[in-house]
């Protein structure tokens, strides 16, 4: 199948991970500003949601700037009906490509049948990476999963994706049931990329997992021979992570504030200021009374104006 803009990229590439509500629009612009990574994606958006009576609200969901670019939108579903639908309006929205979550593991989605819950389901998978192909036309389709649902199953599930031949495989390197609670099995994204090799597949695989700087990064594409790294975790609080840039205290505050403001210009109308304070601690850190003025700003702040008042009164020169 098609690999699109994946063929044009320098490997070993370094792309943003989707997480439901952190990669936004609004955040993704503040990265793209600041430190833009080889590829975006969205937050994952329901297929069954697009096609129902809250179609409008996750039509949101699916807003990008130019500034993006690349850009892969992903769904999950385990209708294939509904996943050749949600590619096909990918096509008409003008994305670069399409994603298919098969490695979520929250609770609520694996009981839908969807994320990770796939992993248990390889018929079932197969079918629905087929349907999203078809409807994808030309735009390069890519999987984003887990090395296994309660155990690693790599030997196993991996020849199952593969034998579909999507563009790209991204593997967290964790089962379902590990969460995020152990450390990312890395060895099992070198065995991935054997397997991958042994059964002469083109599709590129990416590992993901506990990556906090792009010189890790590096060392795990070394080490691993993967096409490429996902970071997740590492990007919160650091919208230079990667370009590598080391900001002052001064910067990541003076970002933090105008994070805030585009938040409230373009989300607040359907999440919660409280999705926005999450980046609060991660912003904050780093400085002699960091801790007191995080305390005070996630109980205190409601808004940007709350914000740059509180940052002010700790000494911060606000623009």
């Amino acid at each position: 199948m098609s690999k699109g803009f994946w063929n044009k990229l320098k490997k070993p590439f370094f792309v943003l991970a989707p997480m439901a509500d952190v990669t936004d629009p609004a955040f993704r612009i503040i990265i793209a500003k600041y430190g833009k990574p080889d590829v975006m994606w969205t937050e994952f958006v329901s297929a069954d949601g697009l096609f129902s009576s809250a179609k409008n609200i996750l039509m949101r969901d699916l807003e990008f700037d130019e500034s993006e670019r690349p850009i892969v939108a992903q769904f999950f579903s385990p209708k294939k009906d509904l996943m050749k639908k949600a590619a096909e309006l990918a096509v008409e929205l003008g994305f670069d490509g399409i994603d298919i979550n098969m490695g979520c593991p929250d609770k609520n989605i694996v009981k839908q049948g969807s994320g990770s819950a796939m992993i248990k389901k390889p018929k079932e998978a197969r079918e629905i990476i087929r349907a999203t192909i078809e409807g994808a036309g030309d735009l390069p389709v890519s999987v984003k999963t887990r090395i296994g649902f309660n155990q690693n199953e790599i030997e196993t599930w991996l020849p199952e994706i593969l034998a579909e031949n999507p563009a790209v495989v991204i593997l967290h390197a964790r089962t379902k049931k590990d969460m995020s609670k152990v450390p990312a099995k890395w060895d099992v994204i070198k065995r991935a990329v054997e397997i991958r090799d042994e059964l002469e597949s083109e599709t590129l695989i990416i590992g993901n997992g506990d990556i906090k700087n792009l010189k890790e990064g590096r060392k795990r594409v070394h080490e691993t021979g993967c096409d490429g790294v996902m970071i997740g975790r590492g990007i919160f609080g650091n919208p230079w992570f990667f370009s590598e840039y080391e900001p002052t205290i001064e910067e990541k505050v003076a970002v933090l504030v105008e994070h805030t403001k585009l938040f409230e210009e373009m989300m607040l109308d359907r999440k919660s200021f409280a999705v926005m304070k999450k980046h609060f601690k991660a912003y904050i850190n780093g400085f002699d009374g960091a801790k007191d003025l995080r305390v005070e700003l996630m109980e205190k702040v409601q808004n940007s104006e709350d914000l740059i008042k509180i940052l002010k009164n700790h000494g911060f020169k606000i623009a």
